[in-house]
């Protein structure tokens, strides 16, 4: 029986010599390995109240409407500056070589809603982490942050977990 492990594969190089790139789009192309996906990312959450699902641009916006379409939430982008129409606030975060933005509209979540934080990929931690600030400044309880690979060396958990989130993944590569 396939995992969703089964369902990614790697691309040696790309998009730098040395990086072995975790490609999602086979898993999203296949019907069953994306049902499989979704499915598992919800299961940890089963029961537990969730009013939106916050996707981290741009993968985690497919799965994050998936699962908001499954648990009947609504869904919120946190996209990277410049993109969403409308008031915004800013969260700065450190890249490997320099800095980023990511942005969240300041009425997308309400004090109090219990949020999901889904995305393809855990790394660094640092795209989430900017992202769960956004929420807690608007005021959103974070339930939960779900992703589907897993790269431990680049130490993404354990600095979600050092801010108090709980987190969990479906599957882990070893290596960049």
């Amino acid at each position: 029986m396939k995992t969703v492990k089964d369902y990614i594969r790697t691309i040696v190089d790309f998009p730098h010599e040395g990086i072995m790139f975790r490609d999602v789009t086979t898993l999203f192309a296949d019907p069953r390995g994306f049902r499989m996906a979704i499915d598992q990312m919800l299961h940890p959450f089963a029961g537990q109240e969730i009013d939106k699902v916050v996707g981290l641009e741009a993968r985690g916006f497919i799965l994050g409407g998936a699962i908001a379409h499954q648990l009947s939430t609504g869904f919120v982008p946190i996209r990277k500056k410049g993109k969403l129409p409308g008031p915004v606030i800013s969260e700065e975060y450190q890249l490997e070589y320099g800095e980023a933005v990511v942005e969240l509209h300041d009425d997308a979540i309400s004090a109090g809603e219990k949020i999901l934080v889904v995305d393809d990929l855990l790394a660094t931690g640092g795209t989430a982490a900017a992202g769960i600030r956004l929420i807690e400044r608007l005021g959103g309880e974070i339930v939960g942050c779900s992703f589907i690979i897993d790269l431990p060396a680049l130490g993404g958990r354990k600095k979600l977990e050092s801010m108090g989130m709980g987190v969990e993944t479906l599957c882990e590569f070893d290596g960049l």
